[in-house]
């Protein structure tokens, strides 16, 4: 008995080996971090192999690459590619990945091929009998990813014995026959497109292949063929294995005898080779002798060292340093969307180009914070040089950068950013911004400076406020409020700082008015395109503040932390009107201190009703005022002020009809800005209020 059992030709299979390309990685972290975020759900994903030649020597491999996420398509893998179903568990924690009961995860892949083997679904698509389960953790700190991956096949029948050992095609059938039989295998793949299928050879028409759902209606099979992923020259590759299941379910009687093609359909050195495809012959089957509904279930793959466990690959030294940093800058953004802000839109964020006008200690924290929320497109407008006492303050530069007279600092600042992440996209303008009430000598070049300026906040989305002066903020306010560009202000005291957005309106029309009046006031809010602009609430026209001014009067001489503030809440600010509902339009919150007992009540009603709509970061104020010798801030909110210098309409129009000659008046004589918005006259009306005498009145008059 024993030497009988030594004699059987026993049918035995070669394994499945995963290939895995570095581009699905790739892909795997892109979809962690954009898709599947905390979500640990099994998905579908599509992996492939080859039938290939005896010849080419090569294990039997299921490839996934970057497209197993996207559903590819036949043409996509190559003439003699097969696409294969599997699933992607994705955990989220390493400890998750170890403690997934892996029989469990196994089986469930088993009893899915096996309903579709009862119901006849993988009759109609053999395709289905050949899954994989891939499960993975991918750990995005460190860029180690460890993966399992299992081929789930089915112990049914236990065992096949053969009649002889398998032969080489080519030894069976003449040249002339394999190549008739070739022709009948193309003609039904470019048809039917499956991996297995039935073959009949009639005397008179040759070979042809049929589907297996049509075995039951033909006669005189002559073969069952399958797409063959293994080279070896006596056993064939995985598949075969749930194919004889779905056999012996559906067409037992017929398994007995059978003979089966591992159709191997390689090419090498530019010839397509098909000869060493093998020809089995089954002798006999023995089924298992337990009575389970589902057959046995096995097929996890071997690691490196041979035995059942998982892998690990590390790309932190193969990936591209620029990809790797591209994904790893947006990993904090990422996180805090899956758990905690999922309404977050981060591309709007990624996409809004910044002009920063200032690259001092202001400019330099609010391009650092401006990165942190993932913003690409940074420029810089200054005309300074980074001295030796910049660096300890100016988060942008380095000693380095104060030598040979220092280096100019908008460009240095933009140097810096992209030393520091590759990706990003910015420049630096050398420009002196022209101030009201700075004479021009050179009026050519300062026109030349205009355009620049103008041109710059044209490609920007939002233009942010940082200059060391009030009046060199006056003409990029002007021409932010001509344009309908946000502005976001900061300006720093000693222990004080402002942060606000000036009012942001539709770009400047010729038959343009004045700005609409509050339809009444929504939760003690005003619409954004209402809010005044930094210089609404002055009365006089700004002008040159540096004049007879010693040295700490004309530096900005603050409370070291007051810049880190101020330049993170304008940045906070910024993003908060880009993530709510009506952006720049969003209504102003005001302080609830700063409200009167009416627009209490109507905050408290519109709270109950919840009837309006807020960013997804919170309120979104017009200005913050803060006072670090309190550590207290306020929110007011202010309309804009018909007569303002710079937001007014009667000033963006004279600038619309006039261009730079108004402008011009404007540099040489501040006052020409009181004369147009209208305060000069607002001056003499108050004037002659004072000069009025009031009559005495009598004591207990009664009126």
């Amino acid at each position: 008995m024993s030497s009988a059992l030594e004699n059987e030709k026993i049918l035995q299979f070669l394994p499945f080996s995963s290939v895995i390309s570095s581009s699905f990685w790739h892909k795997l972290t892109q979809m962690k971090i954009d898709v599947y975020a905390l979500n640990d759900e099994p998905v579908e994903i599509t992996g492939y192999y080859t039938n290939q030649s005896t010849s080419s020597r090569l294990p039997a491999c299921l490839n996934v690459d970057y497209s197993s996420f996207d559903n590819p398509q036949v043409s996509d893998i190559g003439s003699n590619g097969i696409l294969c179903k599997g699933l992607l568990q994705n955990t989220n924690t390493l400890e998750a990945f170890k403690d997934i009961n892996k029989q469990n995860a196994i089986n469930k892949c088993g009893e899915q091929i096996w309903n579709d083997i009862l119901s006849g679904a993988a009759l109609s698509n053999p395709g289905l009998l050949t899954r994989f389960l891939l499960l993975t953790f991918a750990d995005l700190k460190k860029y180690q990813f460890y993966y399992w991956f299992a081929f789930p096949t089915l112990v049914f029948p236990s065992k096949i014995i053969l009649n002889e050992e398998p032969k080489e095609l080519n030894k069976v059938l003449s040249n002339e026959e394999i190549l008739q039989f070739q022709q009948a295998y193309d003609e039904f793949k470019a048809s039917h497109g499956q991996s297995a299928f039935v073959v009949v050879k009639n005397p008179e028409l040759g070979y042809k292949c049929h589907p297996l759902k049509e075995m039951v209606n033909l006669k005189d099979i002559t073969w069952i063929g399958f797409c063959d992923p293994s080279s070896l020259p006596t056993n064939p590759g995985w598949p075969l294995r749930n194919l004889l299941a779905l056999l012996a379910h559906h067409h037992k009687e017929h398994l007995v005898g059978l003979s089966v093609l591992c159709w191997r359909d390689g090419v090498r050195d530019g010839q397509r080779r098909v000869g060493s495809s093998l020809l089995i012959e089954i002798k006999d089957v023995i089924y298992p002798t337990e009575s389970d509904s589902i057959p046995k279930c096995l097929g996890w793959e071997k690691n490196e060292r041979g035995k059942l466990g998982a892998r690990m690959v590390n790309l932190s030294n193969s990936m591209n340093p620029e990809r790797l940093v591209e994904s790893a800058v947006d990993l904090n953004l990422k996180l805090m969307k899956w758990r905690l802000l999922p309404e977050l839109n981060l591309d709007l964020i990624q996409n809004t180009k910044c002009l920063l006008l200032g690259a001092g200690t202001l400019g330099c924290y609010v391009a650092r914070t401006l990165m942190a929320w993932g913003v690409r497109h940074i420029t810089f407008i200054d005309n300074g040089r980074v001295s030796y006492s910049n660096p300890v303050r100016q988060s942008l530069f380095g000693f380095d950068n104060c030598l040979n007279g220092g280096q100019p600092k908008a460009e240095s600042a933009a140097n810096s950013l992209r030393q520091i992440f590759p990706g990003m996209i910015s420049r630096g303008i050398d420009l002196r911004i022209p101030m009201p009430g700075h004479y021009v000598t050179d009026t050519e070049e300062v026109e030349k400076d205009v355009q620049l300026l103008a041109d710059a906040i044209d490609e920007h989305d939002v233009v942010f406020l940082l200059t060391d002066t009030r009046e060199s903020r006056w003409l990029p306010s002007m021409l932010s409020a001509y344009r309908g560009k946000l502005a976001i202000n900061a300006a720093l005291g000693f222990d004080t700082y402002l942060v606000m957005r000036h009012g942001q309106r539709e770009p400047w029309n010729p038959g343009q008015v004045q700005s609409e009046k509050s339809k009444g006031v929504m939760r003690g809010a005003l619409a954004g395109r209402q809010l005044g602009c930094y210089f609404c609430n002055d009365v006089v026209a700004p002008g040159d503040s540096t004049k007879d001014r010693t040295l700490d009067q004309q530096c900005t001489v603050t409370r070291p932390g007051i810049s880190l503030i101020a330049s993170g809440l304008a940045v906070e600010l910024m993003v908060s009107v880009l993530q709510h509902p009506q952006g720049g339009n969003a209504s102003a919150e005001i302080s609830t201190d700063a409200m009167t007992t009416v627009q209490q009540q109507q905050q408290q009603e519109m709270d109950n009703k919840e009837a309006i709509n807020i960013s997804p970061l919170g309120v979104v104020p017009h200005s913050i005022r803060g006072f670090l010798h309190r550590h207290q801030q306020v929110l007011p909110a202010t309309e804009a002020f018909f007569n303002c210098t710079a937001c007014s309409p009667l000033v963006i129009q004279r600038y619309a009809e006039k261009g730079y000659a108004f402008l011009a008046e404007v540099f040489n004589n501040a006052d020409v800005l009181e004369q147009v918005s209208g305060l000069a006259d607002l001056h003499k009306d108050i004037a002659s209020i004072e000069d009025w005498d009031y009559p005495e009145e009598s004591e207990g008059s009664t009126d």
